[in-house]
């Protein structure tokens, strides 16, 4: 679905019309969490996501998300598998076993493209799995997947 916006000109008498991207428009204003202790994973994620509108979080492992996490309260957030001190399957069963987070999307974040990396990550919570070096394309099709809903795109069912 396409929303198009028209704005008068004071110039003429017409319309411009500008088609609006959805999926530009859905991940405008996230907060989006980025735990990785590669610093090109952390900085490559950040600059695509500002470019899209997003506000980006960085953590270098588990133990530092935590108070950044709850500081911050992202509306979704992507973490590392392999890390030092707490690893993604730790840092994630935490936010998972929080209350106030708990329906967080956490998107697990790995070089490694097992099934038994992502069953692990279903275990402890997981919502999703994109494998490294993910695509500006994958990094979005996660946002647009877990982006909260705005109340005019919820769709009603049709009354009989």
């Amino acid at each position: 679905m396409l929303k198009v916006a028209s704005f008068h000109s004071e110039h003429c008498n017409n319309f411009k019309i500008k088609v609006l991207d959805p999926m530009e428009s859905r991940i405008k204003d996230l907060k989006v969490m980025v735990i990785d202790d590669s610093n090109t994973i952390r900085r490559t994620a950040e600059t695509l996501l500002t470019s899209a509108g997003c506000q980006v979080f960085t953590a270098t492992d588990g133990f530092d998300s935590l108070a950044k996490i709850a500081d911050t309260e992202p509306d979704i957030i992507f973490v590392d598998i392999m890390m030092p001190r707490l690893d993604g399957y730790q840092t994630c069963a935490l936010i998972k076993n929080n209350n106030q987070f708990r329906h967080t999307p956490v998107v697990m974040l790995s070089s490694k493209d097992g099934l038994f990396d992502k069953a692990k990550g279903r275990i402890v919570g997981a919502d999703d799995y994109l494998t490294k070096p993910f695509s500006k394309v994958e990094l979005f099709e996660a946002l647009e997947k877990y982006a909260p809903r705005q109340l005019d795109e919820v769709v009603e069912p049709p009354l009989n």
